[in-house]
């Protein structure tokens, strides 16, 4: 089966903030990303929990 793939607008949401901020995470390195052939940017399930487990709970600084 398929890894679960997040939207850039999905990550924000987990994380607490802005859209903006995803996408720099995406362009430093700070998170790994697939680009569709459409150039959309999704985000692995396995990306998100790698850095919900780095982080504290509530707001997330990088």
């Amino acid at each position: 089966m398929p890894e679960k793939l997040y939207t850039t607008g999905e990550v924000a949401k987990i994380f607490g903030v802005s859209y903006a901020t995803v996408k720099k995470w995406a362009y430093s390195g700070k998170i790994k990303y697939i680009k569709t052939p459409g150039g959309k940017y999704r985000y692995p399930e396995s990306e998100i929990k790698r850095l919900l487990g780095e982080a504290p709970k509530g707001r997330v600084a990088i």
